[in-house]
């Protein structure tokens, strides 16, 4: 191991040990890296919609998100940790970009039935991710679901909740968050990927009634 890699082990338990300086030090060091693996994966049909930093922003987001999800690794352990995170974050991305240019019928129609509808919009959302609703009873359920999907959104990112909230459950559409938020629609998707990741994971935990399938 050489002086630079010892460094970065050094980082790296800092960081465990609660320094956030040393985290974002970390990542500083090991984003040229990350990113010169990214790069090359984006071709010219996808630059319109994303580049190389949209990837990067949304994979620092999970990192320091997810840091306590690391265990058991070394530096060079937690740099292909970041790269799995990355490359994950624009397969997202690019799925979600192709499906919206050969879009279902189907959908379009299930989305723009579902603006202002709260209830059902939530239901969508709940369907979407996988969880599966165990509840007595329909008026029930809607309940349940709300209560619930409101509390896991607080405790979710700011951005990812944002865009559950504008894209999932008013009908919005990628561009137009993209024109809002200042930030590109291939990292709308990507957040919004991340985003469904959570709830999935967070709904079991916040009431009986939900359940994964």
């Amino acid at each position: 191991m050489d002086a630079g890699e010892q460094d970065l082990d050094t980082l790296l338990t800092q960081a465990q040990g609660g320094d956030r300086g040393s985290l974002l030090a970390l990542l500083e060091v090991c984003a040229p890296r990350v990113r010169g693996r990214i790069a090359p994966k984006i071709t010219g049909y996808l630059r319109p919609f994303l580049d190389e930093d949209d990837v990067m922003q949304v994979t620092y987001l999970e990192v320091v998100t997810r840091f306590e999800t690391f265990v058991n690794g070394d530096a060079n352990g937690f740099l292909s940790w970041m790269s799995r995170l990355a490359e994950n974050n624009l397969i997202d991305a690019v799925r979600m970009i192709e499906a919206d240019k050969r879009p279902n019928p189907r959908n379009r129609v299930e989305t723009a039935g579902r603006v202002g509808s709260g209830g059902e919009a939530m239901q969508s959302l709940i369907d979407l991710i996988g969880v599966t609703v165990n509840s007595p009873s329909k008026a029930a359920a809607g309940e349940e679901i709300k209560t619930a999907l409101s509390a896991v959104l607080d405790r979710l990112p700011a951005d990812y909740a944002t865009v559950i909230k504008l894209y999932d459950l008013q009908g919005r559409s990628a561009a137009e968050l993209a024109q809002e938020l200042g930030r590109s629609e291939g990292a709308i998707y990507m957040l919004r990927a991340r985003a469904h990741d959570r709830l999935r994971d967070l709904l079991p935990s916040e009431s009986k009634f939900f359940s994964v399938g």
